[in-house]
């Protein structure tokens, strides 16, 4: 868990009031924005890891997102705060920058199988951001100092989960995760046995 304070809190700041996942910055821990984003930053380098093949960012979202944490940054940065739509399932975030689509519906499908996929509000946006394949939507990890882009893998997506749904529970928003890992992971052996990278 990258933020055990916002975990144990249900909350996305972390004691400093700074949101740990729009403060990353790859392989530079002293440029990051929070002490979590940070610390991770230097575990992998740690790990003197010169090529990432996979990076899954697993997040789970209450519906306290929209109801009390947008609300509270927009009253400390003097914004006014837009009610928006709470997805209601699960959903990927892809690198805008390297969207990797093969990969992002080989998890999307695999988590299909045990939990429901979040449709997109009327606009086609999901969270206000244009969807752009079923359940998928991109952002641009660097430029917003994501935890997804925390690596240099050429596969990386970004799981979300609502365990506030009505139609989710404990249990499958966690089967969610887990077959997210296990498809990107399956997909990341199909492609490296198809070109022969085992």
């Amino acid at each position: 868990c990258v933020s055990p304070w916002g975990y144990e809190h249900i909350q996305r700041w972390n004691p400093d009031a700074v949101d740990p996942n729009r403060s990353f910055n790859r392989g530079s821990p002293d440029d990051c924005g929070s002490q979590e984003a940070a610390n991770l930053v230097r575990l992998l380098l740690s790990c003197n890891v010169e090529q990432w093949a996979c990076h899954v960012d697993l997040h789970e979202t209450t519906d306290t997102d929209e109801t009390e944490f947008r609300v509270a940054k927009s009253a400390r940065d003097g914004d006014v705060s837009e009610p928006g739509t709470i997805p209601d399932g699960f959903y990927l975030c892809a690198d805008a920058q390297n969207v990797q689509l093969e990969f992002q519906r080989a998890v999307i499908e695999g988590v299909r199988k045990v939990t429901h996929i979040a449709p997109p509000d009327p606009d086609n946006t999901i969270i206000g951001s244009p969807v752009i394949d079923d359940g998928l939507i991109a952002y641009d990890y660097t430029a917003l100092g994501l935890c997804g882009g925390v690596t240099n893998a050429p596969l990386t997506t970004t799981t979300e989960v609502y365990p506030d749904s009505p139609k989710a529970t404990d249990e499958l928003c966690n089967l969610g995760q887990v077959a997210s890992v296990t498809s990107a992971l399956d997909y990341l052996l199909a492609s490296r046995g198809a070109t022969g990278e085992l």
